[in-house]
């Protein structure tokens, strides 16, 4: 697809140059880059196919603990380890899709919720394997690629979280712009007319949920390869919850809402628990509270005049 060369490669240029521009907050970076591409993939089935989900955390809990046990017992690459969280994550989302896809709404808010639930039990279960409440410790991870080694500030976790962040994401506005994306969306509009016309629509959405799934796997792979280490917490109902108001922040449908939503949202988890590290909580809450009802035509706005030149040129690509 084209680039808007004066905003885009800006965009993401600036993100690279971040390495050089705030050597000492790599390791912030990197979370916002995790965060991101997690987002990504809940907008991939909630803002294109309007698949509402509360327990997308557990394709990020599974592809953490795959990647750390694969990297922990297999001494592998760190790609190798994130690509079987990709698979193992995926393999979860095809199976689970066809629970969710059932019923109505809320029947998939507590079916997903339901499983992301179950697994974190297990986990929690299993602790000859996974840790318990300890976490999965004593993660070893190589060289990337057998080239880059993994340093304490950051850098190289930084670098292979954003790069994996710009790859997915191209690939995901390219299929966002194709006839599969727009059928999507005419799905999410309208299910039945969908239908009518002839799209395939348990077909379409079995497979951007396990599109989805993936995306959100290797976010997790990502997040155990760069900390090494993997809690429990990867599983909790906050993690979903977080996610879901990363894209309220940054808005849902256009891929760039996500990573504007995640950078806004590490910033503010940053600054409010310096100031404040037992109730920063409190604050996130009570600036979702001004958004939806205080000030949420003004603050929309903002991100909206902020996004809008990515949205305007996504939808032109779309009608070309």
């Amino acid at each position: 697809m084209r680039w808007k060369p004066l905003l885009e490669l800006a965009f993401w240029l600036l993100a690279f140059g971040a390495i050089f521009l705030l050597p000492r907050r790599l390791l912030l970076l990197n979370e916002i880059a995790i965060l991101a591409l997690f987002a990504l993939s809940l907008d991939l089935i909630l803002g294109y196919a309007g698949i509402v989900s509360l327990g997308h955390a557990a394709f990020l809990g599974l592809g953490a603990y795959t990647a750390g046990l694969t990297a922990k017992h297999f001494a592998v690459d760190p790609l190798i380890a994130i690509a079987a969280a990709a698979a193992l994550s995926g393999l979860l989302g095809f199976t689970t899709s066809f629970l969710v896809l059932r019923g109505s709404d809320l029947t998939r808010l507590m079916v997903t919720l339901a499983v992301a639930l179950l697994l974190g039990e297990a986990a929690n279960k299993m602790q000859w394997l996974t840790g318990g409440s300890d976490g999965l410790q004593g993660v070893t991870v190589s060289a990337v690629a057998g080239l880059f080694e993994f340093d304490l500030r950051g850098r190289t976790a930084y670098v292979l979280s954003l790069t994996t962040l710009l790859l997915l994401f191209l690939v995901a506005r390219r299929m966002m712009a194709s006839p599969f994306g727009m059928s999507l969306r005419t799905i999410r509009d309208n299910p039945l007319r969908a239908a009518a016309i002839g799209v395939p629509v348990t077909r379409r959405l079995v497979t951007i949920y396990t599109i989805a799934a993936i995306y959100a796997g290797i976010a997790g792979g990502l997040l155990a390869v760069t900390t090494q280490f993997v809690s429990l917490d990867v599983f909790d109902f906050s993690r979903s919850a977080d996610v879901m108001l990363v894209l309220i922040l940054g808005g849902t449908g256009y891929l760039y809402g996500g990573i504007l939503g995640a950078v806004a949202f590490k910033i503010l988890q940053d600054v409010l628990s310096g100031i404040t590290p037992q109730f920063w909580h409190f604050w996130i809450g009570l600036l979702l509270v001004l958004l939806m009802v205080i000030g949420r035509n003004r603050i929309n706005g903002w991100f909206t005049a902020l996004a809008q030149p990515f949205r305007r040129h996504v939808d032109r690509e779309v009608a070309s």
